[in-house]
């Protein structure tokens, strides 16, 4: 019996040290980017699953590789200027904010596709998802930037150091409301989707909680010429408050941390995580296993993910192919895949909103709900008609640049390979008898398959 138990012990320790196979390669960096390239995939074969993943940990940036648009430092008028502004003078100005706002989120597209760290990337789109803000209320494309870098800044960070931060994050706090929160008329906004959404998830605190924590936000205000956020002692309630069973003079700092002294917190961050990345159905104990992980470093975001990405559910090959990829992942995919130019990223942007995703703008605080609601069959016909315009290059760039770019040329004689490459699982549709290249290249993109990843 002895023998026997040390004999599967041996087996399991030389199988998670093997090296990765093309198609697990694959997969990693498909879950944790924008696709992968036939050159990515075999850099990481060398190596195994753990080593991996640390390669692509260890890879997270804290700042962005893009310059942001010149256009985001427009003068903002102060109060005083804006009134004595003419209607036809504030429509002017209410529309150039409109196009910077644009032009930040096809910094951000750009940014997307030049990064050298997908996963850098993606976290910032999760991040952003969770704790969501748009610009269709806040109305201010330097606060919206700004909200950017600090998600990019505490993407692979301290959770603990990323909710204290986001509190008083001037974007927040116009989305939701914090700087209408004063002594003796609390605003419930930021209160209520601290403890729904953003820690303990719904049933887990009781309104009494959301009215206390509301009184211990007061006070922060946002200056709306240059975007500072301040905290005005007089507008705080410093008064005597019972939150989630604790009493005392509680301001934000002190309720967040008394939230995160509920285990309930890292069993809500991992289970969003782990639909994210590994599956739409959590695994119970794989969650309470890593939630355990990510309280005992004092909720280090890193060594959740580290966890999160070798847990055996992502490594099994019947996980493969099972998310959809939101329409962010597949234009930016698409783009980083087949290397082809952006002449202008708000090309991205408009294409983005036909699929129904535009960053920086989620359509409710919840944000977008991700998952198989991305794809219907009106969805799915707009994704494969615009595939076959990228592909033509009709929607971003010249056909005969185009054409001279990246997989789309060098594996056109490898039939195999490519569909290695494009899909995770194998097509749905039949492929053509006689193979060539660019009508095999064409039903790859267009099969249903190629949605997943």
């Amino acid at each position: 019996m002895i023998r026997i138990l040390s004999g599967c012990l041996v087996l399991l320790i030389s199988s998670s040290a093997q090296a990765l196979g093309f198609d697990e390669a694959r997969h990693l960096l498909s879950r944790t980017g924008f696709g992968a390239t036939e050159a990515e995939i075999r850099a990481l074969m060398p190596l195994d699953h753990r080593q991996a993943v640390s390669r692509l940990l260890d890879g997270v940036r804290t700042e962005a590789v893009t310059p942001p648009p010149e256009s985001l430092y427009d003068e903002r008028p102060d109060p005083q200027r804006w009134k004595r502004l003419t209607p036809e003078e504030r429509k002017a100005l209410k529309k150039r904010r409109r196009q910077v706002a644009i032009e930040l989120v096809a910094w951000w597209y750009r940014e997307m596709i030049a990064t050298p760290s997908p996963l850098t990337e993606r976290m910032t789109l999760f991040w952003h998802n969770h704790f969501t803000s748009s610009q269709k209320k806040v109305k201010s494309p330097v606060l919206m930037y700004r909200q950017n870098q600090l998600l990019r800044r505490h993407a692979l960070g301290s959770f603990r150091d990323l909710l204290h931060a986001i509190a008083r994050d001037g974007a927040m706090l116009v989305y939701l409301d914090g700087q209408n929160n004063r002594k003796g008329n609390p605003n419930e906004n930021f209160a209520r989707e601290l403890l729904e959404l953003f820690t303990l998830g719904e049933g887990h605190y009781s309104e009494q909680d959301v009215k206390e924590a509301a009184r211990a936000f007061t006070g922060w205000r946002v200056d709306r010429r240059d975007g500072s956020v301040r905290r005005v002692p007089r507008l705080h309630d410093d008064g005597l408050k019972t939150f989630l069973g604790r009493t005392g003079y509680f301001d934000g700092d002190d309720i967040i941390d008394i939230i995160l002294q509920q285990p309930r917190v890292a069993l809500h961050i991992t289970e969003k995580l782990w639909r994210e990345f590994v599956s739409d159905t959590p695994d119970p104990a794989e969650v309470q296993r890593i939630a355990q992980i990510f309280r005992d470093s004092d909720y280090r975001i890193r060594p959740l993910m580290e966890a999160l990405l070798n847990t055996p559910p992502f490594r099994a090959p019947d996980n493969r192919g099972t998310l959809v990829k939101s329409p962010v992942e597949l234009l930016v995919g698409v783009v980083r895949l087949f290397r082809l130019p952006v002449e202008d990223p708000v090309l991205l942007v408009k294409a983005g909103r036909r699929l129904g995703q535009v960053p920086m703008n989620p359509p409710n605080v919840k944000g977008w709900p991700g998952g198989t609601r991305w794809i219907t069959s009106q969805t799915l016909l707009a994704r494969q008609q615009l595939l076959q315009r990228l592909l033509r290059g009709k929607e971003m760039g010249s056909a005969a640049t185009m054409e001279r770019g990246g997989a789309m040329e060098t594996l056109l004689d490898d039939e195999e390979t490519l569909r290695r490459i494009l899909l995770p699982v194998p097509p749905v549709n039949p492929m053509p008898t006689t193979r060539k290249g660019r009508e095999w290249l064409a039903r790859l993109t267009l099969d249903p398959v190629f949605q997943l990843k």
